[in-house]
């Protein structure tokens, strides 16, 4: 089921919504080599885009730029064509490798987040409960989030990104050194939100997920976008050289 169905919060319903998501000329130089260089961008309608790309390609860094986490030198990235801003977090969603959870139970963390974003005390509750049993966490609920493992953890912080609702989220490896059984369950999570309709962006490293749970590929190299293409294009007739490198294993040469 998908797990943003519930509806807006009452932060979301007073704020423009963010997709598209854009960004022109974005450009970031450090030490005289350039880790972005990105002319046109755009992230709307609907789908999952798999970012993929060797380390150091900036695939991390374009999703914090798109994010208003990150200042580029040049360019600018605008939500719905307007310029991030604080108040329109609540329509926007982001996981990093290494859940970043409170100090806590485990529907504490859903709630308190759901609590920011404008829910009453009543329905964050109810949209917690959901949230858990979608991320297969209801008996953990109680739980601090200390003691949870690596893959239960990072399933929590999923379920509390889904539990909102927002327009797009943002995955950075999200299933990054987790035993299979919590890969399965993320990939199922992150497939029930973009058939439910929130948009995904996902970075990974694993080029069999990346084809599990993707519409389209994204491949990164050297700051630049290489090859942008639906899925199954990508994998079975890709365009560009680096592509078809790096679908066969081989290490992108700078």
């Amino acid at each position: 089921m998908p797990m943003h169905e519930d509806g807006p919060s009452a932060l979301q319903t007073g704020t423009k919504p963010i997709l598209p998501v854009t960004g022109k000329d974005l450009f970031v130089r450090r030490k005289g080599r350039d880790l972005l260089n990105v002319p046109d961008i755009t992230i709307g309608g609907r789908g999952t885009t798999v970012l993929v790309g060797p380390n150091g390609a900036g695939k991390s860094l374009l999703l914090n730029v798109l994010a208003g986490l990150k200042t580029p030198d040049r360019g600018k990235v605008l939500w719905n064509g307007v310029a991030p801003s604080r108040p329109r977090y609540c329509r926007f969603g982001m996981v990093l490798q290494s859940a970043v959870l409170l100090r806590r139970t485990a529907l504490a963390n859903v709630e308190y987040a759901l609590r920011a974003v404008g829910h009453d005390r009543r329905e964050a509750m109810a949209r917690a409960h959901r949230a858990l049993d979608g991320a297969g966490l209801t008996k953990l609920a109680m739980a601090s989030a200390r003691v949870l493992s690596g893959g239960e953890r990072q399933r929590l912080a999923l379920a509390r990104a889904l539990a909102a609702g927002p327009d797009v989220l943002f995955l950075d490896e999200p299933t990054s050194s987790l035993d299979p059984a919590s890969v399965l369950t993320i990939e199922a999570m992150v497939k029930a939100a973009s058939d439910g309709g929130m948009r995904i962006v996902l970075i990974a490293h694993d080029l069999a997920q990346a084809r599990r749970v993707s519409d389209e590929i994204m491949l990164m190299h050297n700051g630049r976008i290489v090859e942008t293409a639906p899925t199954d294009r990508f994998f079975d007739a890709p365009e560009s050289a680096e592509a078809a490198a790096f679908i066969a294993g081989k290490i992108l040469i700078s």
